[in-house]
């Protein structure tokens, strides 16, 4: 509302400078300075030194009406004045402002660039604990067949048999084994000497196979619980 007033206000005093003595030569420049203010968001900004430049306009627009160019001149004086401390203000809050985003923006990146560098770090060490991985499977598994080679070495190769006992007490023997559903596995390796797998002769020497797979093994397993011989 005070904006439009001052325009109209504004309009009056230049027909009426005009035909006395014309117009104020600060009256021009405040103005100027004024708009200036305003197109910078003056208004919002600097609210009170917007309202302080616009009440120092409208007096001076008052006092021009009743041709006291003199005193009209030194409001015109004092807006501009202000308009222009208004306008180096709103300049070193611009400045500021950008100086504000500029550090947002460089702390941004420098944020994005320490979460890359914490990435890579990050897969750099997942890669060494892998290739760790793998070569310790490298070494460990020739110490493991090694290993197994001794054992299956240290396990007796035949069995003889004792009175009373049956293919899947001699599967279950520990030295043999360990477990009595692999008694197929003894029965095949001999079959040159058993007949029926529930028919075995005490003093009879029986091979032991050590070199069964684990299709041998899977297999052993289903015909020991298709044929039971306990």
């Amino acid at each position: 509302m005070k904006t439009r007033n001052l325009a109209m206000v504004s309009v009056l005093a230049l027909c009426l400078a005009g035909c006395a003595q014309g117009l104020p030569r600060y009256r021009t420049e405040a103005l100027t300075k004024f708009s200036s203010v305003r197109m910078q968001g003056g208004e919002r900004a600097r609210a009170e030194e917007f309202t302080s430049i616009t009440d120092a306009l409208e007096a001076g627009d008052r006092l021009l009406e009743r041709n006291r160019v003199s005193d009209a001149e030194q409001f015109y004086l004092l807006a501009l004045r202000k308009s222009e401390l208004a306008e180096q203000q709103l300049a070193a809050e611009n400045v500021r402002h950008e100086a504000q985003r500029l550090k947002a923006e460089e702390d941004r990146r420098a944020a994005e660039r320490q979460r890359i560098l914490e990435e890579q770090k990050r897969r750099m060490i997942e890669e060494r604990e892998r290739e760790a991985r793998e070569t310790r499977k490298k070494v460990d598994k020739p110490v493991a067949v090694k290993e197994k080679e001794r054992e299956v070495r240290h396990l007796p190769s035949v069995h003889t048999v004792k009175r009373g006992e049956t293919l899947p007490q001699i599967a279950a023997q520990s030295e043999v084994y360990g477990d009595a559903l692999l008694w197929p596995l003894i029965y095949r390796a001999n079959r040159d000497q058993i007949r029926d797998p529930k028919r075995i002769w005490p003093g009879q020497v029986l091979r032991i196979p050590r070199n069964a797979g684990r299709d041998d093994i899977a297999e052993a397993h289903r015909i020991a619980q298709e044929r039971r011989l306990q």
